[in-house]
């Protein structure tokens, strides 16, 4: 079986080489003679991924000006209203590579998650249209994400794999019969355990990460954050482990939690972890850690998926659903507007102390549970055959 995977930004988002590691892993796991592939917008950042067959430039092509492509998809937009051989023409680096394979995996989790996606849309068409099967992986949609287009779009998939419970039921509700329940991949990813950095209290320090996404959308944490940090240093003895997971241009962690390291490095118990670590790494780190504060879901999954106690500061219905498989409810995450009150985050982060022991026991209780929905995943894969 010959499966390409699509819709990936590239690694400098170490949630997105997560999956793509921990998907691979598990696919060949479960499936003898499975080749898999990678169309990435940024290839460049995704060679260490051992397990790929093979990964090819899946960057748009912007159409341009006064080109031929340009002309003859502006009379067919002009006159037709359609987009079809534009978008065509824009995503050919995947398109070209449909014919080759057996089953096309649309692996970005989130990319239904912002507005509509009319490139998606006509790269699926294609997939059907050349008859390879197409899978949705591992996604994550909230119904505030619903359109009528995008509820077509979905209807098209052969399969879709919903990594959690409230994406799962509002699929179903919308009357979907080709969604399963599975969970995130990143589940079962491997760690690898670097030498502890100085300053680090080995069963003592507390992660955490943050990210642009967050303070964009909600300026006042910033300051939440601050009082946080503040807090931890005057009510606890541990080290603070700050932890980026996405670098990306205009989106990076390590900018953000560089202006709180240069704050409390005085302390001697803040320390910044490097920007250039792979998302295996990272997890070598978060999964030595005491406790875990996030924003990102893939450095959350990692403290997860080691038992690790977890605040989430949650902006999507992936981090409600998660958390809502491994506790039965929404536990410690706060939502967007939760987060630029300082007394919220101090109050669950002392919540989170408080039942350090019940977490990591509900947690050694269910993460294998969402091992075995992710190798199901597999299963579920295998079957379209």
């Amino acid at each position: 079986m010959k499966i390409m995977m699509y819709g990936h930004g590239g690694s400098m988002n170490r949630g997105c080489e997560a999956i793509v590691r921990s998907s691979a892993s598990i696919i060949k796991e479960g499936i003898g003679g499975a080749q898999v592939y990678l169309l990435s917008d940024n290839p460049h950042t995704d060679q260490s991924i051992t397990k790929l067959d093979d990964v090819y430039d899946g960057s748009p092509s912007p159409l341009r000006k006064y080109s031929y492509d340009w002309l003859v998809s502006s009379v067919r937009n002009k006159l037709f209203q359609d987009e079809s051989y534009a978008l065509g023409k824009i995503h050919d680096n995947i398109i070209r590579h449909i014919d080759h394979m057996d089953v096309c995996l649309s692996i970005g989790g989130d990319n239904y998650c912002y507005g509509e996606q009319p490139g998606w849309y006509e790269v699926n068409r294609r997939v059907k249209r050349q008859g390879k099967k197409l899978v949705l992986w591992g996604c994550s949609i909230g119904e505030e994400d619903m359109s009528p287009a995008k509820l077509q779009d979905l209807a098209g998939y052969d399969l879709i794999l919903a990594r959690e419970t409230l994406t799962y039921e509002m699929l179903k509700a919308k009357g979907l019969t080709n969604v399963r329940l599975v969970a995130d991949p990143a589940f079962t990813m491997e760690k690898e355990e670097l030498a502890l950095p100085e300053g680090w209290q080995e069963g003592n320090t507390v992660g955490l990460n943050f990210s642009p996404l967050v303070w964009k959308r909600n300026e006042q944490s910033k300051a939440a954050v601050h009082e946080l940090i503040r807090h931890m240093l005057d009510t606890t003895d541990m080290a603070i482990s700050l932890t980026p997971h996405v670098m990306q241009e205009g989106n990076n962690d390590y900018e953000v939690l560089q202006t709180y390291y240069e704050e409390y490095k005085h302390t001697g118990r803040v320390l910044l972890l490097p920007d250039h670590l792979n998302a295996i790494q990272y997890k070598g780190y978060i999964a030595r850690m005491r406790f875990f504060i996030g924003a990102r879901t893939h450095a959350t999954i990692a403290a997860y998926s080691n038992a690790v106690p977890t605040l989430v500061l949650g902006y999507s219905v992936k981090s409600k659903g998660i958390a809502k498989d491994l506790f039965g409810e929404e536990k410690l995450v706060l939502g967007i507007q939760d987060i630029s009150s300082g007394a919220k985050l101090k109050g669950a982060f002392d919540e989170m102390v408080r039942d350090e022991a019940v977490l990591r026991e509900a947690l050694r209780g269910s993460v294998p549970r969402l091992q075995q929905l992710s190798h199901r995943a597999v299963q579920y894969l295998a079957e379209l055959a």
